[in-house]
């Protein structure tokens, strides 16, 4: 992103003062980055345009929240993205996803697609995150990433996986469990 983290951080508190071209250039910096979170849970570029339009009408209205102490401008706006893209995953029904286990079986290397190491959360460390993730077993991991990244219902897993929801929420809550010890998350 060109955008440095103030410069959105500014172009936010000017759009939630109703300022048009800072929310303008608020969208210029941010929208590819947007998108390519939306697409990837929605896998269909029709839909993806549409529940980014829709992510940045939440972002406008609610600019006034933001607070960057909590945490970075493209962080937020990215879960609300994020969000956004999973309520319209749910309220339409799954997507064909381009998916974590492609047709072969083979899991696909979705950090490598999704995360930039330069737009890391703050503290997070990409390949730490990498060595944590394939400490997990197999199933968990990819169940983790479809979940977090895909954004696959708990009853969509299920079926996946061919266990009980209770099943799949103990394998996401253990799993994120075993994540925040090995990065070292309070």
């Amino acid at each position: 992103m060109a955008e440095a983290t103030g410069d959105l951080g500014l172009l936010l508190k000017a759009s939630a003062g109703g300022d048009r071209r800072a929310f303008a250039a608020l969208y210029d910096a941010s929208a590819a980055k947007l998108f390519g979170i939306v697409l990837r849970i929605l896998n269909d570029r029709g839909r993806a345009e549409e529940v980014l339009q829709e992510a940045y009408l939440r972002i406008w209205r609610n600019a006034d929240r933001f607070d960057p102490t909590v945490g970075r401008p493209i962080t937020w706006m990215a879960a609300i993205a994020h969000n956004a893209a999973i309520d319209a995953r749910r309220r339409n029904g799954p997507a064909t996803v381009s998916s974590v286990a492609n047709g072969d079986g083979e899991e696909t290397d979705i950090l490598a697609d999704i995360a930039d190491p330069t737009e890391a959360p703050d503290g997070a460390d990409l390949e730490a995150l990498r060595k944590c993730l394939g400490q997990l077993e197999t199933d968990h991991r990819t169940c983790v990433l479809l979940a977090y990244y895909e954004g696959w219902s708990r009853e969509e897993l299920s079926e996946k996986f061919d266990r009980p929801v209770g099943t799949i929420k103990t394998w996401l809550h253990r799993a994120l469990a075993a994540l925040k010890l090995c990065m070292g998350t309070p």
